[in-house]
């Protein structure tokens, strides 16, 4: 029998394994209304993901970064990025028309759609000048640099 005893391997009882220091101290705070829209609006702002972590920082101090999304900046600039990819695309055609227009219709014909061609073109990169600009003041006026 004390054979028997010896051959049963030794089983884990499972389960989490037990922190070194585990936080068992815990105080309830009350907030009225006000102070609550207060406090969320802090902790939203610290980009914290647990409450209870935003607390302790601020309790002792600790620091912690504000981070404040823009979402008419992330706009603009999503749709900034979009238009650049339509100058790109109109690029790539404006090389294809090109190539067509030489290999297709007589020198005065392809002359004739060049010139047109030409004149849209000058439109274009003035629009492109004025999104430049405008992006400039834009960066200039509403976004902060990092120093």
């Amino acid at each position: 029998m004390k054979k028997e005893l010896e051959k049963v391997p030794f089983r884990n009882k499972g389960g989490r394994i037990p922190k070194s220091d585990p936080a068992v101290f815990r105080y309830t705070v009350r907030l009225n209304a006000v102070e609550n829209t207060r406090f969320l609006s802090l902790f939203e702002q610290s980009g914290m993901q647990i409450k209870a972590h935003f607390i302790v920082s601020r309790i002792f101090n600790e620091e912690f970064k504000v981070i404040k999304i823009d979402k008419n900046a992330v706009d603009y600039y999503t749709r900034l990025t979009t238009l650049y990819g339509q100058f790109r695309s109109v690029g790539v055609n404006y090389n294809q028309v090109v190539k067509e227009l030489h290999s297709n219709f007589s020198e005065k014909k392809a002359l004739a759609f060049l010139y047109k061609l030409e004149r849209l073109t000058v439109e274009l990169v003035e629009t492109n000048q004025k999104i430049i600009e405008l992006t400039k003041e834009f960066e200039k006026k509403w976004l902060q640099k990092s120093v």
